[in-house]
């Protein structure tokens, strides 16, 4: 990794959703379209990306969601504006709330806390990151030791998944769990590529070395795909806006 990038101070909201039904495609569009321009401007949240979970790998039908903060003090700015009234939700997102209802059964979140040299969602769309695919990974370990087991990514797994063409697109450790949670996600430039890379679990010295390191580091580990929301932003190379609501929208 690039020791001299600067230090990623930001927090994240990571999200689990189910969906109802057929509606992922909306309830994506709901995201980026229609929220993600208004925490941009009322909270300073940007959307780190939204993506389809590949049933085939997790549960279905499911969408992951990544929003940054600016740092703790911005995400409990975000949370005062949200819940400091006697309905606990912003008053003027009831419809908003409403809306998103009718595409989401429930959701699991937590709050993820970057490693340094993690990059910002700005640096990554800067950077051109994008994969066709994504590799999303979590790991539960002893507590006391997340920090341990991203410094380990950084020094050797980062190697081990770059020959496949594997990128590393963000590395993080679960806030208020005893240290006990990290979560990977990977660009990966198509679906060959994922498939080269799990034949060669058992074949690649580079890969089965660092696959033991995991199992002396963490106790459990669960790896999925992930597909872009057509305006996650390492997709389009931006922030979703305004003017990518489709109509009948723009009243939400």
């Amino acid at each position: 990794m690039d020791t001299l990038r600067a230090v990623n101070d930001r927090v994240y909201i990571h999200e689990f959703i189910d969906i109802i039904g057929h509606n992922r495609v909306n309830y994506m569009h709901h995201m980026t379209a229609n929220w993600s321009p208004i925490a941009q401007d009322e909270r300073g949240q940007l959307c780190y990306g939204v993506w389809a979970v590949i049933g085939t790998t997790r549960g279905w039908p499911q969408v992951v969601n990544l929003w940054e903060e600016q740092g703790f003090k911005g995400l409990a700015a975000s949370l005062d504006h949200e819940c400091n009234n006697p309905q606990v939700q912003d008053p003027k997102l009831v419809k908003w709330w409403a809306e998103a209802a009718n595409y989401r059964r429930r959701g699991e979140d937590r709050v993820l806390v970057p490693a340094p040299w993690t990059r910002t969602i700005g640096e990554l769309t800067a950077e051109g990151v994008r994969g066709d695919v994504y590799a999303h990974e979590q790991y539960q370990m002893p507590q006391g030791t997340s920090s341990a087991f991203l410094d380990a990514v950084r020094d050797e797994g980062v190697d081990a998944h770059s020959t496949f063409g594997w990128e590393l697109v963000g590395a993080w450790e679960t806030a208020m769990v005893n240290e006990s949670e990290c979560f990977l996600l990977w660009a990966v430039p198509t679906f060959a590529a994922w498939g080269d890379f799990e034949t060669a679990q058992r074949s690649d010295p580079v890969l089965a070395r660092w696959r033991a390191r995991t199992y002396e580091l963490t106790t459990h580990q669960h790896r999925f795909l992930l597909v872009d929301a057509p305006l996650s932003p390492m997709r389009i190379g931006r922030q979703p806006s305004r003017a990518d609501r489709e109509p009948g929208w723009e009243d939400l």
